[in-house]
């Protein structure tokens, strides 16, 4: 098949691009290179450098005619999105309707939309979190991946366009960049390998920080591949549904580097959760899918990454 992946010079989509590639997929990746890489661009896709908000993306896909929509470009900050929720809204919003009119108009067979189970039920009163349960934002960010939901649905029923939503928890491994949204353990990584002491966010009287279901990248990957044919008009819950602390996090990345070195600590960011756990029965029974990595395993992966990423910068 051919697969159109949208921001794959970025962490996540990149592992996708290559993985896709192995399976003998053709690709095809659209990224404006804001956030992403070009180091993270499989050299045997075919790279176009555009924004998914302009109104070329239409040409493209009248040129490439893929089968498959992976959508992963996103602004992905939580707090960027408070601050500036015109630019999360222009991206998250008007840039998935963008890809899907022309998805729509040029008979694309399915999308795969990247959602948000890690920020869009809020401070659920089900926990672990499963997807029936009806979301409670407390960020535009969040806001605007549940309306992109919504705009999924519409095209399924007005244009017959099938699609399959992938609701993420804190995804973590390597290409995953330090200063970016959900990348504490990239940021904790990397500030120990420099001896650097790192800040924990934490919110009043919660020493051990926030919990977190951290799944790595590897077994996104393989939910992306699944959804490819699996799961038509269904959203699915991709975590481990294993309660993780930002100190748990810390404490593990620390021993596996070595280092004693007692971490700064600061307020909870704006619209940071204070616990988030999702249910993935749901993908288990009808994907057939489930994690195969551990924390502390894909917290090797990083540390090796880092170590020859890091290196190579020397």
């Amino acid at each position: 098949m051919k697969i159109l992946i949208t921001g794959a010079a970025g962490f996540i989509a990149s592992h996708l691009a290559d993985a896709c590639i192995a399976a003998g997929h053709e690709v095809v990746i659209l990224d404006n290179l804001r956030t992403g890489y070009k180091r993270n661009l499989n050299p045997q896709a075919r790279f176009y450098n555009i924004d998914i908000c302009d109104p070329a993306v239409e040409e493209i896909f009248a040129k490439e005619k893929p089968d498959i929509v992976d959508h992963h470009a996103a602004q992905i900050s939580v707090p960027l999105s408070i601050e500036d929720p015109l630019t999360d809204a222009e991206i998250n919003v008007k840039g998935l309707i963008n890809i899907l009119q022309a998805a729509s108009k040029h008979k694309v067979r399915k999308v795969v939309y990247i959602s948000s189970g890690g920020a869009m039920y809020g401070e659920a009163d089900e926990y672990p979190t499963s997807e029936t349960y009806n979301p409670r934002p407390l960020s535009v960010y969040a806001i605007n991946k549940m309306v992109g939901e919504d705009y999924l649905y519409f095209y399924n029923q007005q244009y017959g366009l099938d699609f399959t939503v992938l609701r993420y928890a804190n995804v973590f491994g390597p290409r995953q960049v330090s200063h970016g949204e959900a990348g504490v353990v990239s940021i904790f990584v990397e500030k120990l390998l420099a001896n650097e002491t790192p800040t924990l966010n934490l919110y009043s009287g919660e020493p051990q920080g926030m919990i977190r279901d951290y799944v790595f990248v590897k077994d996104v990957i393989k939910a992306n591949l699944t959804a490819f044919t699996k799961g038509s008009g269904q959203a699915f819950n991709i975590g481990t549904c294993i309660p993780t602390t930002t100190r748990a996090l810390y404490n593990e990345i620390a021993r596996q580097l070595g280092k004693d070195i007692q971490p700064l600590e600061a307020p909870a960011r704006k619209g940071d959760l204070k616990r988030s756990m999702l249910n993935i029965d749901k993908a288990r029974r009808d994907l057939g899918w489930e994690p195969q990595y551990g924390l502390s395993e894909g917290i090797a992966e990083v540390i090796d990454y880092y170590k020859k990423f890091l290196g190579e910068k020397l």
